[in-house]
C-alpha cells in the first residue's frame, strides 16, 4: 500500500496521521473544505483536494482521483456520512473509521469490542447535531462499518477514548497542566481515584496504521494507552513533569457545590470508570506510546490556542476556601 487518502487531516489526529503515514512511505492527500490552514501546504509528498465531505460526488471524484489504498476517515459524525464513504471507496484495500469509546452503551469494566453492548441509535438520533447523540451516532457508525464488510467492503473502525497531545484543540488535558503550573494548589474533582481512560494522539495514529495494514474487515478495535492512570495520578504525573511541588485537594459534590460546581464539570472527570480494553488491538502488532513520554509532549506544546474548559478559578478558590 502506498496511497493514503485522509478525510479531514489538518486539526489534530489527522493531522498527527499524516506525518505518522509520511513515516511510513505512504503518499498521502488530504480532502477537506479548507477551512482551517493546512499545515502541510509545503511538505513534500501531501496533496491537498478542497471538497465536502458530506457529498457523494466529492467522495466519488476523490476516489477517482487518488486510487488510494487506504482511506482514513476522521470527520464521520453521522452514520449516513460512514456509509456514504464506504461506498465510494470500496475499492480501498482498507477503509478506517475514527469511531469513539463513547459508543459503548453499559459501564463495563473494561469494555470489550465483541462483548460490551453499543449505544442504540433512533433514525431521529442518527441525524441529530447535539453532543447528547454523540456516542450513539458513533455507534450506529460502527454498525455501519459491519454492513459494508459484509458488501465486500475492507472496512474497519478504531475507538479512541478521549484523546490528548500537541495540537488537541479541545483543552482538556491541558486544563490540569495549566492548573499545575499556575497554582500551588489543584483542587481535584472526588478522592481522586476516578478513572476516565485516556489515550494520546500517537497511540491513535500507530492504531490507525495498524488497523489499515493489520486490521480484518467489519471489526472494530478499541484504542487507550496502556497504562491506565487515575485522575490523582494524572495530575501527579504532570507536577512530575513540570518539578511542580503541588498540592493536592480532593473534594466530594458536597464540597463541589460550595463553588456553585458539579463534579463533572472538571474534564478528564468520569463518575463511573471508563477503560478500554486494548489487548485486540495489541495482537495486530500495535506497538504502544510510554504515558510518560506522551505527556512531556503534550506539556511541551504550546496550548494557548487551546480551548480552556474546566471550572473557573474563582469558583475552584471558592471551594478551597470552604475546605
Amino acid at each position: 500500500m502506498s496511497r493514503a487518502l485522509i478525510i479531514g487531516g489538518t486539526r489534530f489526529i489527522g493531522r498527527h496521521l499524516v506525518a505518522e503515514l509520511l513515516d511510513a512511505g505512504y503518499d498521502v492527500t488530504l480532502l477537506n473544505r479548507g477551512r482551517h490552514e493546512n499545515p502541510f501546504a509545503d511538505t513534500d509528498g501531501v496533496s491537498h483536494i478542497t471538497g465536502d465531505r458530506t457529498s457523494g460526488a466529492t467522495l466519488a471524484n476523490a476516489a477517482e482521483e487518488v486510487e488510494p489504498d487506504v482511506v482514513v476517515d476522521c470527520v464521520a459524525y453521522y452514520p449516513g456520512e460512514v456509509r456514504m464513504a464506504t461506498k465510494a471507496f470500496s475499492d480501498a484495500d482498507a477503509y478506517v473509521f475514527i469511531s469513539s469509546g463513547s459508543s459503548y452503551g453499559p459501564d463495563h469494566i473494561p469494555k470489550r469490542e465483541d462483548e460490551t453492548p453499543l449505544e442504540p441509535c433512533t433514525e431521529q438520533q442518527a441525524v441529530d447535531n447535539t453532543s447528547d447523540t454523540y456516542g450513539a451516532r458513533k455507534a450506529e457508525g460502527d454498525r455501519a462499518i459491519v454492513e459494508a464488510a459484509e458488501n465486500g467492503v475492507n472496512a474497519m473502525a478504531i475507538r479512541p477514548t478521549i484523546v490528548y497531545g500537541p495540537h488537541d484543540y479541545t483543552g482538556r488535558f491541558h486544563y490540569w497542566v495549566r492548573q499545575v503550573t499556575n497554582y500551588d494548589t489543584v483542587l481535584v474533582p472526588g478522592d481522586g481515584t476516578n478513572i476516565h481512560h485516556i489515550v494520546s494522539v500517537q497511540n491513535v495514529v500507530r492504531g490507525i496504521r495498524t488497523i489499515a495494514e493489520n486490521g480484518t474487515a467489519g471489526k472494530v478495535y478499541n484504542v487507550g494507552d496502556r497504562r491506565v492512570l487515575t485522575l490523582g495520578e494524572t495530575v501527579e504525573t504532570i507536577a512530575d513533569i513540570l518539578g511542580k511541588d503541588v498540592d493536592i485537594v480532593t473534594a466530594g459534590q458536597r464540597e463541589i457545590e460550595t463553588g456553585g460546581l458539579d463534579l463533572t464539570d472538571f474534564p478528564l472527570y468520569n463518575p463511573n470508570p471508563h477503560i478500554l480494553s486494548t489487548e485486540k488491538l495489541y495482537s495486530l502488532g500495535w506497538e504502544p506510546y510510554g504515558y510518560r513520554e506522551a505527556f512531556e509532549e503534550a506539556i511541551r506544546w504550546d496550548a494557548e490556542s487551546a480551548e480552556n474548559p474546566g471550572p473557573d478559578r474563582n469558583a475552584v478558590e471558592t471551594v478551597l476556601g470552604s475546605l
